[in-house]
């Protein structure tokens, strides 16, 4: 059984960050501020973003002491059949190649050399065919509906030939979020320039010429590449034909009608009600994700932790749980798997890495997040990851 201990890749000299918090200010600094915003920030007001964190500090470890033994350690999970080395999930995200030039491809060569699951987006710059024939490891791959819901299935089928055996389908995103601080930077799509924001491009040298500049030399303008090339446009909208939007109208019969087409694992993301999840359960999906999409969608959404245990003790025994949303420690990590997760998706923190050393830098923040929940495990008096137990929080008050 693999473990976190006996993994074969190791990093050399340590990068300069050692948590989120400082990992985040290195992309700040590298990103231009509509792209770091993009990843950063949520929606409206916000209030989201602060809930999520709110949600974690209210729930405090109850640490259980003098269980040392000579049983070593293991943050290892099994998911879906695998074993990996931690109970971490690499979480689907738009625009990751625009962090780093070709950064879903060094993201998920990370994910694979480090021993934990990668989910390629739908909205990605590099198509799942590039993602998954640059990766050692079979990647997961997310799915958003389209409006014209015949292409979602020849985009499933393509993920399938190449080797992706998990879908994920996001349930969360009808309509698109109200995120005002897109527009103000022109980070919409398509793109508008200003003078503001060429200017901040401008004061980003590395990224203007390292990242654009370089899909410049290459490919051209970036894009969604796992579009239909019929609807295929750049960032800017320009060199396509019609557009392509998602499903307006989304309900559980697309669902019903992806199990039917999907012939391995499928996980409903965006859940937050017990009977979403018991829905779910009865069209017949694998897994769960209970997230808020990271406080970006729906500003007056509850955090995941508060409603993870109760949807855990309705469906936990028929489903694979996993959760989400605004995790920055291994603590985090360690509470929503007390909660009732098996596992959890980050995202924000994996980009940020990306962003700071492409592949290396990834690696560094999985090893940190790793290095995190072993220590919380061994503060806590747990062995494993199956030892980590509801009655080992305090739920405080608000």
């Amino acid at each position: 059984m693999a473990t976190y201990e006996n993994r074969n890749y190791r990093l050399g000299d340590s990068l300069d960050f050692q948590n989120f918090s400082e990992v985040r200010a290195i992309a700040k600094r590298r990103l231009p501020k509509g792209i770091f915003e993009y990843i950063d920030r949520g929606t409206e007001d916000e209030r989201a973003l602060t809930s999520n964190r709110v949600g974690f500090d209210r729930v405090k470890i109850r640490p259980s002491v003098l269980k040392g033994d000579a049983t070593p350690r293991s943050t290892s999970v099994n998911l879906f059949g695998v074993e990996y080395v931690s109970p971490i999930v690499v979480t689907p995200t738009a625009f990751a190649g625009l962090v780093r030039y070709r950064g879903e491809i060094e993201l998920a060569q990370a994910a694979a050399d480090f021993g934990i699951p990668y989910c390629a987006a739908t909205e990605a710059i590099s198509s799942v065919e590039e993602i998954a024939e640059a990766s050692s490891a079979p990647v997961w791959f997310q799915l958003y509906i389209w409006d014209k819901e015949e292409l979602s299935y020849e985009l499933m089928d393509r993920a399938w030939s190449k080797g992706a055996r998990t879908l994920v389908l996001t349930a969360d995103t009808a309509v698109m979020p109200k995120r005002e601080f897109n527009h103000r930077n022109g980070f919409d799509i398509p793109f508008r320039f200003s003078t503001k924001n060429v200017f901040d491009v401008a004061r980003h040298p590395g990224w203007a010429l390292g990242v654009l500049g370089r899909y410049f030399a290459t490919t051209g303008l970036p894009n969604f590449a796992n579009y239909p090339p019929e609807y295929r446009t750049n960032l800017l909208k320009r060199g396509g034909g019609p557009s392509l939007n998602l499903m307006p109208n989304l309900n559980w019969g697309h669902v019903r009608r992806v199990r039917d087409h999907w012939k391995g694992n499928l996980i409903v993301k965006g859940l937050l009600r017990t009977e979403d999840a018991i829905a779910a359960r009865d069209i017949g999906a694998e897994g769960i994700v209970v997230s808020n999409h990271g406080g970006r969608m729906f500003d007056s959404a509850v955090s995941p932790i508060e409603v993870l245990r109760e949807i855990a003790e309705t469906v936990g025994n028929d489903v694979t749980i996993l959760a989400d949303s605004s995790v920055q420690r291994g603590s985090d990590v360690f509470k929503l798997i007390a909660s009732g997760a098996n596992a959890v998706l980050v995202g924000r923190s994996m980009l940020y890495g990306t962003a700071a050393a492409g592949r290396k830098g990834a690696m560094q923040m999985m090893q940190i997040l790793t290095d995190e929940i072993g220590l919380t495990m061994d503060l806590s008096g747990c062995r494993s990851v199956a030892e980590i137990e509801e009655k080992m929080l305090h739920r405080g008050t608000y």
